[in-house]
């Protein structure tokens, strides 16, 4: 790929709406858009100001294609540090593909996934956490979601990354002193400073993997699984969530036979739902079979939503299955509160601390099981704008980081050399300035962001 080359690249969807653009980003972006674009006013786009704009229309060889509004940036106050040009027509699918087609005919070349984005990262616009989240922005599905992935693209998780590298580098220039000053009195070297120093980093490194699953959950869901006896109600709660007939509904126990599956948003959460067959004992081998796929779901599942029928006593089946789940990530749903109610409650409270009332039929109780589940996933003492790591990448990086950092203790609890204790160190730090970008290999770069859309 050359770097140097003029890019041209759809950034609007490919779906027909009111407006479509096209990005051109390179030092020749403007003599190319003069190309295509003709200004009412005659103006060339060469002769523009940055931040400035001109209404005209977009030609090819064939002639007229639509009107345009294009707007003018200069380098390096622009999204990729280049001269770019945005050119904005109507947002039909050919007329934006026919504007492309002329840009690329007048010497731009397409632009390959993410290549505006890496441009911006190699120009020193953004950091590589913060191109990352430019992703995380597009594909959010909710308001936590977002509001990460914002925080993250305003340097978050940058200065949350740095801030743990700084005290690493702290520790390696006072080991690096005492080295090259053994005979002078550096206190921050003693071993209970640098064993505190250490732990405070080792703790600090933990929080942010179990911010993670925080911010995994926010952006990809969380794996759910609706569970309990035929006939509690499991698929009208499905129904019900999904906003749809994704469920066969009837009085007959066992007509769900298989896992129904649907990814709803509750809320601020995304659940990747599945309703499953009710847990039963069954001669019926296709029931059977149905109930064992229940079971498996159940395992892989991290929140369970188990329904119970309130206006019925419970049954040796029902408790089976809370003493399957009272350890695990689980609501208690009591369904069907519109009837007389005859179960036992105290017994399910005992053992499943989060109970939900409500009436799926009726459509009741929704609003409070949102709450419970986010509760309950500790999402409501999550805080987005401290920055939380967004991908198995930067995951991986903090990991091995924690492992060095790791052996760094053990060797100085084990009386190590201080050269053997600093290459530890140096190994840890390293591993946090590949996350941020600032020792990533030009493969990682390349990983990155090729998993970019065309035209971001």
């Amino acid at each position: 790929m050359n770097e140097n080359q003029t890019i041209a690249a759809i950034s609007t969807a490919m779906a027909p709406g009111g407006i479509g653009m096209i990005r051109i980003s390179g030092e020749e972006s403007m003599l190319v858009a003069d190309k295509v674009f003709r200004s009412v006013s005659g103006r060339k786009l060469v002769d523009f100001k940055g931040y400035t704009g001109a209404y005209g229309k977009v030609y090819d060889e064939e002639g007229e294609i639509d009107e345009c509004v294009a707007f003018v940036y200069r380098a390096p106050h622009s999204y990729t540090g280049e001269n770019v040009v945005e050119l904005c027509c109507h947002g039909g699918v050919y007329l934006v593909k026919r504007a492309l087609r002329a840009c690329i005919d007048a010497g731009a070349r397409p632009a390959e996934p993410g290549e505006f984005t890496k441009r911006a990262f190699l120009n020193g616009k953004m950091g590589l956490t913060q191109a990352e989240a430019v992703m995380d922005l597009i594909s959010a599905q909710g308001s936590h979601g977002a509001k990460a992935a914002l925080s993250a693209r305003e340097g978050a998780i940058y200065r949350k990354i740095h801030g743990v590298a700084d005290q690493l580098l702290a520790v390696s220039a006072a080991l690096a002193a005492w080295t090259d000053y053994p005979d002078e009195d550096i206190e921050e070297v003693s071993d209970e400073n640098l064993s505190r120093s250490l732990t405070e980093v080792k703790n600090n490194l933990e929080q942010i993997l179990r911010d993670y699953d925080t911010g995994k959950i926010l952006r990809e869901g969380v794996e759910t699984v609706i569970i309990g006896r035929p006939n509690v109600g499991k698929s009208t709660l499905m129904n019900l969530l999904s906003g749809t007939q994704k469920s066969i509904v009837t009085q007959i126990p066992g007509t769900t036979r298989d896992v129904v599956e649907e990814t709803i948003q509750l809320g601020e959460v995304i659940l990747n739902l599945a309703d499953t067959a009710g847990i039963h004992q069954t001669d019926d081998p296709v029931e059977k079979m149905g109930v064992e796929l229940a079971n498996q779901r159940l395992d892989r599942s991290y929140l369970i939503l188990a329904v119970f029928d309130s206006s019925d006593i419970l049954t040796e089946e029902d408790k089976e299955l809370i003493d399957k789940v009272k350890d695990r990530p689980v609501i208690a749903i009591i369904n069907k509160t519109d009837l007389e109610r005859k179960i036992e409650l105290d017994y399910i409270r005992e053992r499943i601390p989060c109970i939900v009332e409500l009436s799926a039929a009726a459509g009741d109780g929704i609003d409070q099981l949102s709450s419970a589940i986010f509760d309950l996933l500790a999402l409501s003492r999550s805080s987005q704008d401290e920055g939380i790591i967004a991908n198995e990448r930067q995951r991986l990086c903090v990991v091995n980081c924690l492992k060095s950092v790791q052996e760094a203790l053990d060797a100085w609890t084990m009386g190590e050399t201080l050269d053997a204790l600093g290459v530890c160190i140096d190994e840890a730090i390293d591993h946090l300035l590949v996350l941020t970008g600032e020792r990533a290999t030009q493969a990682v770069v390349d990983e990155v962001f090729s998993r970019f859309c065309v035209g971001k």
